[in-house]
């Protein structure tokens, strides 16, 4: 009850809610400890729970919930299709200590869409229709859906906006990017503006929020009651801490190279698994250092080094290559050239 009292609280305040995204792989239980050291989110979002029918909840993502080290309000997600299965996960979950419960609709990766689950439910407005309502029904605490502006069209996204509304969300997210542009397109903020103007309920910005002047320029774009940030965060965890300095005419922290440096050593012992080999603990690295690398250098010669690391030695002998110095670094995406096949194409301004 405490987790849905704090959200409730947020929702009523003046100041933008700051949220950390659902990452799968990425926002689990050591991931959200680490960030809350740094700057705390508002309230943070799980991980998806993947819903079939003979699914059950996924004791690690679980744990992010009842394990919740943040002090702060922790929402749950949830993707699929299957009507029945997801009001019997909702009900599972609010069995638990989450502020509410969240629909994925936006998920870009391949084999889900073709699954017709997250982004791929996007072509099916009426079955999205028929979801919402059975789960507005089965969920009793706040209910909020996460989505993007279409799959592979935006025309669509008229057509959500009064299946939203009618469905009485306590908060609707709105990545301003379509299911097929995944991350490689710059964000069309107009379309958020254009749920804020639709909605009765919050509505969060969503794409591409890398700094707290972006942030400021997001909040004026669209009016948006608070911003969800994703890979802003994996490659600058002060991001939060800098945004709330900005709004109140603070002097904004600016990290030195040295303290990215202890950063990656943090992020790499929260993200550490006992037993595992260490080439394995280093493939793991290489999907947060992916993004980190993205605000190191303008060359890209760093992202190319260090996604070759191969022993924890080298991995670290590089990043004090790079990173052991007093100059700020603010951690913005450099234009480094990408593979038009890279995940984080479109990841830059």
């Amino acid at each position: 009850m405490h987790a849905r009292i704090e959200l409730e609280t947020l929702l009523q305040s003046p100041e933008p809610i700051l949220a950390l995204a659902p990452m799968q792989d990425v926002t689990d239980l050591r991931f959200m400890r680490l960030i809350s050291g740094y700057g705390n989110a508002d309230v943070y979002f799980t991980e998806y729970f993947r819903v079939l029918p003979e699914s059950r909840l996924d004791p690690q993502i679980l744990a992010s919930i009842t394990q919740n080290p943040t002090g702060r309000p922790v929402i749950a997600q949830m993707i699929g299709n299957d009507t029945a299965a997801l009001v019997r996960t909702a009900r599972e979950l609010q069995q638990h200590p989450v502020a509410a419960i969240d629909l994925n609709l936006g998920c870009p990766v391949p084999i889900v869409y073709r699954k017709c689950a997250g982004g791929g439910l996007l072509r099916d407005p009426a079955r999205i229709d028929q979801i919402l309502g059975a789960l507005r029904e089965a969920v009793a605490i706040p209910f909020t859906v996460k989505t993007r502006i279409g799959f592979d069209d935006t025309a669509v996204f008229e057509e959500l906006l009064p299946i939203f509304a009618r469905h009485s969300l306590d908060l609707l997210t709105v990545h301003a990017r379509t299911v097929k542009e995944m991350y490689r397109s710059a964000p069309r903020y107009d379309f958020i503006a254009r749920a804020v103007a639709a909605m009765s309920c919050p509505v969060l910005a969503n794409g591409n929020i890398y700094s707290a002047p972006k942030a400021s320029e997001v909040l004026a774009l669209t009016g948006a009651r608070g911003l969800m940030i994703g890979r802003g965060v994996i490659r600058n965890p002060w991001l939060f801490r800098q945004i709330r300095e900005q709004r109140r005419g603070a002097p904004v922290f600016c990290p030195t190279g040295r303290d990215v440096l202890e950063y990656v050593h943090a992020l790499y012992e929260a993200v550490s698994t006992p037993g595992i080999r260490e080439s394995a603990q280093i493939n793991n690295m290489k999907k947060y250092m992916n993004f980190i690398g993205l605000g190191v250098e303008p060359t890209g010669e760093f992202l190319h080094q260090i996604r070759r690391a191969t022993t924890r030695a080298e991995f670290f002998t590089l990043c004090r290559r790079f990173l052991d110095h007093d100059a700020p670094m603010p951690l913005e995406p450099f234009p480094i050239a990408l593979n038009s096949t890279d995940v984080m194409a479109g990841a830059m301004r």
